[in-house]
């Protein structure tokens, strides 16, 4: 089926989440890159055990408890540096090649979104701070269906927003687990495997597996 819709996970595939980290590395020291890995980690973990209770609360409230949970775990850090992390993770870089897929895709017709487990605010701070306003036709938020990724609920909401059929849709994540959930609900599932991660999942494998979104 001819691909005209495409898909983006925000953090991990558009974004870089590390450098929220990065952006003060010489500051933080020698634990900044552990520091930043348990933050993702404990951010997503957080997400998933919410979905699961039932218990949604936005993205932000989840990433502010996951650093509080990173930099206790990490006390050579210090807590004094947890305004200033919040503050860079508003303002997140995008991966360099972003820009140009994006302006490419739009350039060839095809629609674009993105359907993240940010809240409304935080990927609307994300796409103005890396300049990638008017690159999207639709910015989809967790926040309208009240769970995270990776719930059917989730990715319905990007069938119901450009009414076309599942196989139709090009989803491109990052993130092993999401790329599960949308091969499972039917998309045309694509692996950005950009630091050369073991395959996992194997029930639901992903259409292509590329190391970059420029080589979509």
């Amino acid at each position: 089926m001819p691909l005209n819709t495409y898909v983006f996970d925000a953090y991990g595939t558009l974004f870089d989440v590390h450098s929220a980290v990065r952006k003060h590395a010489d500051s933080i020291g020698e634990e900044g890159p552990q520091l930043s890995e348990i933050w993702r980690t404990k951010q997503l973990e957080y997400s998933w055990v919410r979905a699961l209770m039932g218990s949604y609360t936005d993205f932000w409230k989840l990433t502010e408890e996951a650093l509080d949970y990173a930099l206790a775990a990490t006390p050579g850090v210090g807590a004094h540096w947890r305004e200033k992390l919040l503050e860079a993770y508003w303002t997140l870089d995008c991966y360099p090649e972003v820009p140009g897929v994006l302006a490419r895709l739009r350039e060839e017709g095809a629609s674009t979104a993105i359907l993240s487990n940010g809240s409304t605010e935080m990927l609307g701070a994300a796409v103005t701070s890396a300049g990638l306003d008017g690159l999207f036709d639709a910015v989809l938020s967790v926040d309208a269906v009240k769970t995270f990724k990776t719930a059917p609920q989730v990715y319905q909401m990007v069938t119901d927003t450009f009414e076309v059929e599942r196989p139709a849709i090009s989803f491109q994540s990052s993130n092993r687990w999401d790329i599960a959930g949308a091969a499972r609900y039917g998309f045309n599932a694509v692996w950005i495997n950009r630091v050369g991660q073991p395959d996992e999942y194997p029930a639901y494998t992903p259409d292509r597996v590329i190391g970059s979104l420029a080589d979509l």
